[in-house]
Formats: C-alpha cells, sequence, structure tokens
C-alpha cells in the first residue's frame, strides 16, 4: 500500500462526492428509477477513476432480486456500478461516514433487526422496487466475512422478497490483489469484517492498494425453490447452496463451509 497513493486517491474520491452531491442537490431525483440511476453513475465513475477493475460472467438480471455473499462496503459499489437497482441493508449502515448519505439518498431499503414491524416495512420497499421495474440486491449473510467461507444465511429478508413477488438470483463476489502491495492481502485489506476494524482508516488503506479487481459471478436462472415462502428455514438453505455453488466455480470445492 502507497501511502501517497491514499492521500492522492483519497482527494479524488471527495471530488466525485462533490460533483455527484451537487448534482442530487440540484436535480432532487423523486423516484426510485432516477436515484438507482444516479447511484449506478457515481459508482461505476468512482470505481473506474480509482483504478478498481470488475469483471462480469453472467447477467445481472433486470428484476427480481439478487443475493450475494458479503465480504465489503465495497460490495455495495460494485453491485452499483454494474446496474441501477435497490439495496436492503441493515439500518447501522445508514450512520456509516459518506456510505450511508450514498445508500440513504439511493433509496436503500433498511431493516433494524428485533424492531417490530421492520419485516413489513421491508416488504413495502421490496414490493415498490419490485414495481418500479428494478432489481434488488441484499446480502442474506447479514454480515460482511472474510471470504473464507459462506455464512448461515437469515431467512426473513429472503421470505419477504418471495412474498413480495421476486424471483430470487444467486450472485458470489471475491476480489484480487495485484503485484506492488507489500504485506497487503485480500482478506485483511479489502475485505472488511471484524469487531475490531475501524471504517476510515480501511477505506484509506484501501485506496492506496495497487490492481485490486471484483470479481462477480451470476447464477443464469433464478433459484428454483422446493419450498413455499413460509418455509423460511429450508429456503434459505437452498439459496444457501445456490450462492455455495457460484462460489466453488470460482474458488474452488474448498471455498464453502458447512451450513
Amino acid at each position: 500500500m502507497s501511502f501517497f497513493r491514499s492521500v492522492a486517491r483519497s482527494f479524488q474520491l471527495a471530488g466525485y462526492f462533490v460533483r455527484f452531491g451537487t448534482e442530487l442537490v440540484v436535480r432532487r431525483p423523486s423516484t426510485r428509477q432516477a436515484r438507482a440511476e444516479w447511484l449506478h453513475r457515481f459508482a461505476s465513475t468512482a470505481l473506474c477513476g480509482l483504478g478498481i477493475e470488475v469483471e462480469i460472467s453472467g447477467k445481472f438480471p433486470e428484476q427480481g432480486a439478487v443475493i450475494s455473499n458479503h465480504l465489503s462496503y465495497l460490495d455495495i459499489v460494485v453491485f452499483a456500478a454494474l446496474h441501477p437497482c435497490v439495496f436492503v441493508s441493515k439500518a447501522e449502515v445508514a450512520d456509516y461516514p459518506v456510505l450511508g448519505w450514498m445508500t440513504n439518498m439511493a433509496g436503500t431499503v433498511y431493516v433494524a433487526r428485533g424492531h417490530g414491524g421492520s419485516a413489513l416495512k421491508a416488504r413495502t420497499g421490496l414490493e415498490s422496487a419490485f414495481n418500479a421495474g428494478l432489481p434488488v440486491v441484499f446480502f442474506p449473510e447479514g454480515t460482511t466475512s472474510n471470504g473464507s467461507g459462506l455464512l448461515k444465511f437469515h431467512s426473513g429478508l429472503l421470505s419477504q422478497a418471495r412474498a413480495a413477488g421476486g424471483e430470487i438470483t444467486p450472485a458470489h463476489i471475491c476480489y484480487h490483489l495485484g503485484e506492488g502491495n507489500g504485506s497487503a492481502t485480500v482478506t485483511e485489506d479489502v475485505c472488511y469484517w471484524g469487531d475490531d476494524v475501524i471504517l476510515v482508516p480501511h477505506i484509506f488503506r484501501l485506496l492506496g492498494l495497487r490492481g485490486v479487481r471484483a470479481e462477480v459471478r451470476f447464477a443464469e436462472e433464478p433459484i428454483a425453490f422446493s419450498v413455499d415462502a413460509d418455509h423460511r428455514k429450508r429456503a434459505a438453505q437452498e439459496a444457501w447452496v445456490a450462492v455455495g455453488e457460484l462460489a466453488r466455480a470460482v474458488m474452488g470445492t474448498e471455498a464453502v463451509h458447512h451450513f
């Protein structure tokens, strides 16, 4: 990691926020489609300008829900850069510096675990996005990991997405680093996980890395669940298997832990 590269790219990233933030204030997009398009342009411009490459296998679905493993805050930027979409995220993300503002302005559906009415609010937000013709992206693990395997999938959002009438397409994301990064690793310097990691210093380190590449793979077809939306745990297992199959295709047979 280069300190001077981190500083230069930090100023560059700040410039993107000024540019697109000003556009947001001036144009005031009021529809989900307009906000999703704004985030898409913001994310794709930032990734390109910062030299973060994205390799895609398969096609981002035009509608329904996309579920993926979750490694970093960078996942949100990558998926947004690929296609206009709406995210469903834990409520804590709304308080993240910079990222919280970006996702809030983009119409993210926030879910507060353990709060009454959260599931109903999530379904309402999902239905609104589906009706607007936008794909919805969420991460059933509910938290980030170091990429060594898939965590257990939570069934709540999955069941709400199915109840809202959306097909579920699995996806998988992983990251690679180029040469010249010293002791930096994908696990510690690209993935963002663990209770002791502080967001802003992590972003600063990430911006100093060379040759960051995201690899995203989409399944060819939505998941054909064997049970209805009321059988939440079984559906979560089937979704976990579907994402795990994509992980094995990218990273080999040791990439997925048992459910």
